[in-house]
Parts: C-alpha cells; structure tokens; sequence
C-alpha cells in the first residue's frame, strides 16, 4: 500500500491507543514510524506518559527527537507548547499512548488518560488490540471504546498479534457488521521483531540499535497489512505556525554556567524538555560518559546525573576511581551537583549489583549502600515540595515527577546519624498521601530516586542554573584574587 506524498505546510497527526498494556502498542508504533520514515515522511514523534526508553527508540527511527506529554506531571498548556513547538516543520505528529486508552490515575475520571492527551491535542485515536483469542467478541470490544466517550476521535483499529489472514477477515467482518468504526488491517505474530526487555522496561536506544533488519520487516509488515494510506487521507490538516509564541526568558544572558551532563549507556534517562530548559536558562550543557571517561570536562561549574542502569553497569564503573575522586572533591566544594534515581545511586558509597551480593564503590558524595532487588521496590507519580532552599529551588516550591526502581538504601538511618545529610523533600502520591520517599542534600549535592520534570516548575530549572552561575562566579573570584 503506497502512499503517494504531497509535502504541504499543513501537518497531520494521531494517537495510537490501545485497549490495555501488552497488546503490542510500541512494536507497532515503532513499526508505523519505521514506514513513515521510509516513505520520506518528516515525522514528529512523542510518547505519552513518563517513560524514557520508548521515546529514545522513536528518535532513533524518526530522526527526530521524541517528547514526552503527561497530563499529571504537566499542565495543559505546557503539552500543547511542546507538540506545537515539536511538529513544526513535521509531515505528520504520531503519539504514542501509555496504558490502555482511558487508564489513568484512578477508575473515575479520565485524568492521566491516552484519551484525555488527545483530546486536549484534537487528535483522533488509531486503536490497537490484541487479536489473540478473539473472534466475534473483538466487535463488542469496538463498540464498548466508540460509545464510551462521544467527545473522542477514533481514526480506525489495528489488529496485533492475529494468526493469519483469514483470522483477520473474521474479526474485520465482525466489526463491519457492528460497528462504525474502520479496521485498518492488522500485525500478525512474529518471533523475529520481539523487542528484548530487562528489569524497568525494554533495553534502550543507547544499548540497542533496532536492526536494519528488523526495521524492514515492521516497515514491510506496515506495508502489506496496514491501509496507512486510508488512515493519512482520513486525517484533518492543521496548522501550528500561529500557535507558536516566542517565549521571553527571565534569566540573566551573560555566558552561562556550564553543566556537565552524565549520557551514556548507564545514565540515558532524562526528558528532555529538563536539558532545553536548562539551556532556556542560560546553561552551557557539555556531555561526558561515566563508563567511558576517566575523568569530568574541563571548566565545568554544575553536574547533572540522570537515571538509568549504573546496576548493570556497576563493575566497570567500580573501576573509575579518579573520576570518584574528582566528583567528591567538587561536591565537597559545594559544586551544585544533582543525581536523580540510577545517578542517586551514583553519588552513594556502595551499590550492590544484580547478582545482589557483590558490592561495587560508587563515588561515596552520600554515606548510603544502595541494595538491588528483583522485585519493584516503588512505582508511581510523586509530587515534591521543598522542605528547606536546595540546589533545584527554595523552601515551599512545587515539582512533579515520576518514581520506579528496584533497590533501596541499606544504611539509611546508620548513615544519617552525623546529621550532615539534610532531608529536603516532602512527597506526596497522586492522589495526595504522604510518602517516606526522601531527597537528600548534602553540602550542595542533590539526590533522590525522584525523576523531576522541569515543565512542571521552570523556576526550579533557573533556581539550578543560577546556582551554578553562582558557584562560577564565586570559583572566578577566588582564581582571580
């Protein structure tokens, strides 16, 4: 099924949603952007929700950087800022979907939800569902999310895993007979495209690049038995220019702070909306490899580790005992440095490796022992409100943000005896609980198992960059005196 392009200043875009989790939604998000990308599409990927690892598969295959949007941790107008500020210069906006299409915080509001990201985006929804067992009842499946919410857009269905042709032709038949809404065809089963997984998701972007192989299979699978070409011409235009407003940065625009930023196969989770608002606000943002290099940038004035899997990776990065040094000695001279979740576990004395027995040396800034496990240890979005001034904002400021990993601190309360670990954060659920998850700053290092979104408080970005610039300029003096 060839599409034949006509490039035009309008763009086009959908949702893809799905009636739950495990119905195949990434494979075939990924496999419609792999055939998109062939057809010489400029695609405009995002991913809904606060996942790190589909949206680095996205970017890889678009060629484009993949976006988060996230109804809780972000407000409304924040989303529609960052899909109209993405998709411009786009063809076409593909958004991929968390969960099942109306899954959100709880059972009783469509908060949190794919549906809910669409509608504020105006987007109509390419429903996924798992073909898997399923004959005539895949109708009522149908009709039970066309009739649920008459304010919501669905574009089509795409069957996944179906056993063959003629199992399609019976589902297909099935919704013809019953419902309104068009099937678009379907993704039969197949061994050879089974994305591999470890402990928090799939493997990322950073360790696995998706095989040129695998990718013309999605893209062929895409071809032969999905009618894209249906889909796009069903699709309204739209158009972005307009929507776009300049933003005025509140921050002082000499030569910014520079901020080392930890990127490599072991610290790849960060949104990055966080690193452009950094930049927004002045930083000088320079990369380097804790696995790799033996030592930080040169002239930097600030660090920022991101999450990722320092687990896997503990034994090689056991080794890098200059850079520990380096990292304790700045955090000593009170360097703003900030560690979130795997870069937490950096920054503490010891971490216990998959096999949960060796303890590996970290770079020792907070006197904790980091334990794994093989069960998850903690889930969910968190609200944080600062207890005291940080590196990150003062007393009294808001930030939301997302937690998921399977250690645990070992010597927590051993190690706060000496009093010089300050409890900075106060964490709330979602839903408003109270919850013993802590930030810890000591001197003026900064860790929690907490992955913050800098959308959800700008100010909390400046307050950092500031920081920084403060360090600077105080490190300037001192050179100079």
């Amino acid at each position: 099924m060839n599409i034949n392009k006509e490039l035009e200043d309008a763009i086009k875009g959908f949702v893809i949603g799905a009636t739950g989790s495990g119905t195949g939604k990434t494979t075939i998000s990924i496999a419609i952007l792999s055939y998109l990308a062939d057809l010489g599409y400029k695609v405009a990927p995002f991913k809904v929700g606060p996942d790190f690892i589909d949206p680095g598969h996205h970017t890889k295959i678009a060629g484009k950087t993949s976006f988060n949007l996230d109804s809780w941790m972000l407000s409304r107008e924040y989303n529609q800022k960052v899909f109209n500020e993405n998709t411009k210069g786009a063809d076409i906006a593909v958004v991929e979907g968390v969960m099942g299409l109306f899954d959100g915080y709880d059972g009783l509001s469509e908060a949190g939800s794919t549906a809910q990201m669409a509608k504020w985006l105006d987007l109509p929804v390419v429903l996924i569902i798992s073909a898997k067992g399923k004959a005539r009842s895949a109708a009522a499946i149908v009709k039970g999310f066309e009739e649920f919410d008459h304010d919501l857009k669905i574009a089509g269905v795409i069957f996944s895993k179906t056993g063959s042709l003629r199992h399609y032709e019976y589902l297909k038949k099935a919704v013809e007979q019953n419902c309104k809404t068009r099937c678009l065809g379907f993704m039969p089963r197949n061994d050879a495209i089974v994305m591999p997984e470890r402990h928090l998701g799939l493997v990322t972007s950073d360790e696995l690049d998706i095989s040129k192989e695998v990718l013309s299979t999605l893209s062929s699978m895409v071809r032969d038995n999905i009618d894209m070409e249906a889909l796009i011409n069903s699709l309204d235009s739209f158009d972005i220019s307009c929507q776009i407003e300049q933003e005025i940065i509140g921050s002082d625009q000499k030569q910014g702070p520079r901020i080392a930023v930890a990127r490599d196969k072991a610290f790849c989770f960060y949104y990055q909306d966080n690193i452009d608002i950094l930049k927004k606000f002045g930083a000088d943002i320079v990369e380097f490899s804790p696995l790799n290099d033996e030592g930080l940038p040169q002239g930097i004035d600030g660090i920022y580790f991101g999450g990722g899997y320092p687990e896997v990776f503990a034994k090689d990065l056991s080794q890098k005992t200059n850079l520990f040094q380096e990292i304790k000695k700045n955090s000593v001279a009170r360097m703003p440095i900030y560690g979130e979740c795997g870069g937490f576990m950096f920054l503490c004395n010891k971490l216990c490796g998959m096999d949960e027995v060796r303890q590996y040396p970290m770079s020792g800034c907070f006197n904790f022992n980091i334990h794994m496990s093989k069960r998850l240890r903690s889930l969910g979005y968190r609200e944080i409100t600062l207890k005291k001034d940080t590196i990150i904002g003062k007393k009294g400021d808001v930030l939301r943000g997302h937690e998921f990993h399977y250690s645990s601190l070992e010597n927590q309360n051993q190690a706060n005896q000496k009093k010089d670990i300050l409890d900075v954060y106060h964490v709330t659920s979602r839903a408003g609980q109270d919850l013993t998850l802590k930030g810890y700053q000591v001197h003026n290092t900064l860790g929690s198992y907490l992955h913050v979104h800098f959308g959800s408080n700008q100010g909390c970005a400046k307050h950092f960059v500031d920081t920084c610039r403060r360090f600077k300029d105080n490190k300037n003096v001192i050179q100079n005196s």
